[in-house]
């Protein structure tokens, strides 16, 4: 087995939370589905966040100084299809969802389980992503234990790219 086919293999049997990413720089605002972030270190605290070089909400966050990461309950998938399935180029998301100005007038999405605002303090090439390497300045979370979106609730959702 080759190297390629033996790592689709060991990522395939992983199944990892989804988050929504949102941004605001320039007067402009963009959200997206992220299937590509992780902690990156406990002390101090750094979130790792990769933004697809083909999404709309990239191109926001290249000026932004900061991002906000939601983690959203299972019971918000169609939110999830929303931000994973539309693209900013075309729709507005934020017309069709709950939200509110949070810190550092970023987005925030009001039925999110858990959020946070970082800030961006380095920003890499990842291949096909941008990886933006935060450092938390604000946050939130809801009083219930509900599961979050996973990859498998939105493994078949096809992002759409440009109008």
């Amino acid at each position: 087995m080759n190297a390629n086919s033996a790592f689709d293999d060991f990522v395939g049997l992983l199944d990892y939370p989804m988050f929504v990413v949102t941004v605001q720089a320039d007067g402009e605002s963009g959200g997206c589905l992220v299937g590509f972030a992780t902690q990156a270190s406990i002390d101090p605290p750094r979130f790792l966040v990769g933004l697809s070089t083909e999404n709309h909400t990239t191109s926001i966050a290249r000026t932004a100084t900061h991002l906000a990461v939601h983690l959203l309950p299972r019971e918000q998938l169609k939110l999830a299809e929303l931000f994973g399935g539309e693209t900013g180029d075309v729709v507005d998301k934020f017309e069709r969802c709950d939200w509110h100005v949070g810190p550092e007038g970023i987005p925030i999405l009001d039925s999110a389980l858990a959020w946070f605002v970082g800030e961006i303090i380095a920003r890499f090439d990842m291949g096909d992503h941008v990886g933006h390497l935060l450092v938390p300045v604000a946050g939130g979370t809801s009083d219930t234990d509900q599961r979050p979106v996973l990859f498998s609730d939105v493994k078949d959702l096809r992002a759409r790219y440009g109008p």
